[in-house]
């Protein structure tokens, strides 16, 4: 009878999850909000489609182990090392910041100092899964905001480990004394330490031999038993099964099979996770909501406020604008998935109860709705809060007095490369960075770099935005661009500016807001693709330039509408016009000290070798009797086909 019910709660879960994820995407809002709203409706306390929720919590808890897997996958220890400095000390400041504040702030309306500290706990942790997927959509994990934020979420799933181990510490009547803690700590920790080192050896070496049999179901249960193994283990050792799947997607991110293994993952994680957010939303009392509406409200704004305003302070210690800790702060200021978990196992241990409990969910799901909203607002915001602060750049005069310049946006890959080409080329430029250790090390480099926000008047005016020629923006961040944009051909009309984008559907809106040239990183790598191919077939290097100088002079039209009326040149009568291709000899070619009448080229392909270029000295119309050797380069003419069947032949490979 039992498992009649959980699969009638799985039916009713994923027939009310499909038709969420589609109305919520026509209006670009994430489907885990409708989870939230949907298990509220669905749960006990709504429509009592789904009565009971203890079958429910356990397909939740593995929704939890493989979304930290996934998330394990997409970190890898590589983004450990390009993001610790936020993991280290804005993650850090912010739990202990959160949890101090909170414990203090709770010890007003709850006599119990352990309780006051474990609702701390759970007020520091936010929401991993919302605000990556945010993130993502929007296209700025690789922005300021996107790496400070990826930090401080990695170090709150990390920190729910010793959370966990501090429970029976907190425990009112616990016979535990700190040292007992301790001890338990590193004991546990030396022992994750153990696994990680045994896993980084054993777990690439498991994976390669399930590769080798070349069997999709092989390779899909070995990773299923990987994960889960892990998962067991940490728990096994008293940490959480959440862990153990974070440190085997971490190791196995790093190995030549992670894309596989994430496209595997995915839809399993996807499936999951919708149960694992609409059991949150069965949790919720409505009624408890309804009877005490002022007091949800004021604790959901209070936890919104005190969130945002540690990280906040956080985000301007690291030295940032006032802009990236206001939108950082306001896009993290949930209360997240794992305070769920944490505050399940804190009921075992009296930590939280009754009323108390259902203030904390009501709140937590408020502040998790409320977070795409927040998150859509908070750029406004930010550029409100700069016009009243009007933060100012470091640029000194030398800079100010620049003429015909080029202003770089953004010190990442593309920047770096822009700067290293004009300094190559002695066209004068300067780059505007918002990440304070970059302008303090590129500086003492000898770069011309400045500290400030490419949307900020001030900051344009005092790299002499007036004299410059050129504007690239090299930074992953839209909305930054956009309203930088108007501000710029405002000063500047004049002004040549290049635009990189993520998405295509931006191209329109950045045309219309004065940008010269749009590069969308999607289109590039369609172009890059149509090069390789054509070169491959022998189509002269002209041709495939002009073919993409069309594609780019259109802002890409053939590429975004199938329907647009073609420009391109007829490719079939290239292919069928003749060419002609050099080759080069290697020493240890087949046909090396071998005559052109013992190959029989001109027999075999139609194509004929019209000179050879030995020594530096050409032997034009070579007769039957020459012989090729070691590094001969062969003039060989043809039609496309011909070419292509003699280099073959050349190569000893046969037709």
């Amino acid at each position: 009878m039992d498992a009649v019910k959980i699969i009638q709660d799985i039916v009713i879960i994923l027939a009310v999850s499909l038709p969420i994820i589609f109305i919520f995407k026509r209006l670009h809002i994430p489907s885990i909000v409708g989870f939230l709203i949907a298990g509220m409706i669905i749960g006990p306390f709504g429509f009592k489609l789904i009565k009971g929720i203890n079958q429910i919590e356990v397909m939740a808890e593995v929704g939890v182990i493989l979304l930290l897997f996934t998330i394990g996958l997409e970190v890898s220890f590589s983004q450990f090392k390009k993001i610790k400095r936020f993991l280290l000390i804005a993650g850090g400041f912010q739990v202990i910041g959160t949890i101090i504040f909170g414990a203090l702030l709770f010890t007003l309306f709850i006599p119990s100092i352990n309780q006051a500290i474990f609702l701390g706990m759970l007020l520091s942790l936010s929401s991993t899964a919302i605000v990556l997927k945010l993130l993502s959509e929007r296209g700025e994990l690789y922005s300021p905001q996107g790496k400070i934020s990826l930090g401080i979420l990695i170090f709150q799933d990390l920190a729910i480990v010793p959370m966990f181990f501090l429970l029976p510490l907190l425990k009112e009547d616990s016979s535990l004394s700190f040292t007992d803690v301790s001890i338990k700590l590193l004991v546990a920790f030396g022992a994750l330490a153990t696994i990680l080192i045994l896993s980084k050896f054993l777990i690439p070496k498991m994976m390669y031999q399930l590769a080798k049999l070349r069997m999709k179901d092989a390779f899909t249960i070995g990773t299923i038993l990987i994960l889960l193994g892990s998962a067991y283990l940490t728990h096994s050792l008293g940490l959480s099964f959440a862990l153990g799947a974070f440190i085997a997607g971490l190791i196995l991110a790093e190995s030549d099979y992670h894309s596989q293994i994430l496209s595997d993952m995915l839809p399993l994680k996807d499936a999951f996770n919708s149960i694992f957010f609409v059991s949150v939303g069965l949790l919720l009392n409505i009624q408890f909501v309804i009877d005490f509406p002022l007091l949800i409200i004021g604790a959901t704004i209070a936890v919104i406020l005190l969130k945002s305003s540690i990280i906040i302070l956080v985000v301007l210690y690291l030295k940032y604008p006032f802009r990236i800790a206001l939108v950082t702060g306001l896009g993290l200021a949930q209360i997240g998935e794992f305070a769920f978990v944490l505050a399940q196992a804190g009921t075992g241990f009296n930590l939280i109860s009754g009323a108390y409990y259902n203030v904390f969910l009501a709140t937590s799901i408020f502040t998790m709705i409320l977070t795409p909203f927040l998150i859509k607002l908070s750029p406004m915001l930010g550029f409100i809060s700069n016009e009243i602060l009007a933060v100012k750049s470091t640029a000194d005069e030398s800079i100010e007095k620049l003429k015909g310049h080029v202003i770089i946006a953004g010190y990442g890959l593309n920047g770096r490369n822009l700067s290293r080409v004009l300094k190559e080329t002695g066209i004068k430029y300067v780059i505007i960075e918002m990440n304070p250790e970059t302008v303090k090390v590129e500086k003492a480099k000898g770069e011309s770099i400045v500290y400030g926000d490419i949307s900020k008047e001030e900051v344009l005016k005092s790299v002499n935005i007036e004299g410059a020629k050129t504007l690239v923006f090299s930074i992953s961040d839209p909305i930054t661009t956009k309203r930088a944009l108007s501000t710029v051909k405002r000063l500047n009309p004049k002004l040549y500016i290049v635009v990189r984008t993520r998405f295509v559907s931006e191209i329109e809106e950045l045309n219309k807001l004065g940008a010269d040239s749009i590069i969308p990183e999607e289109f590039e790598t369609s172009l890059e693709i149509f090069r390789k191919v054509l070169q491959n077939y022998h189509i002269p290097l002209n041709i495939i330039m002009k073919q993409a100088a069309l594609l780019r002079q259109e802002s890409y039209m053939l590429l975004r509408e199938p329907e647009a009326i073609s420009s391109f040149i007829h490719l079939d009568e290239i292919l069928a016009e003749g060419i002609t291709e050099t080759y080069y000899v290697n020493e240890d070619n087949p046909h090396s000290n071998r005559s052109l009448s013992e190959i029989h080229l001109r027999a075999e392909t139609e194509a004929t070798i019209i000179a050879i270029v030995r020594d530096g000295k050409t032997i034009s119309n070579p007769t039957g009797k020459e012989s090729i050797m070691a590094h001969d380069t062969l003039v060989i003419t043809g039609t496309h086909q011909s070419v292509d069947k003699a280099i073959n032949i050349l190569n000893g490979q046969p037709l």
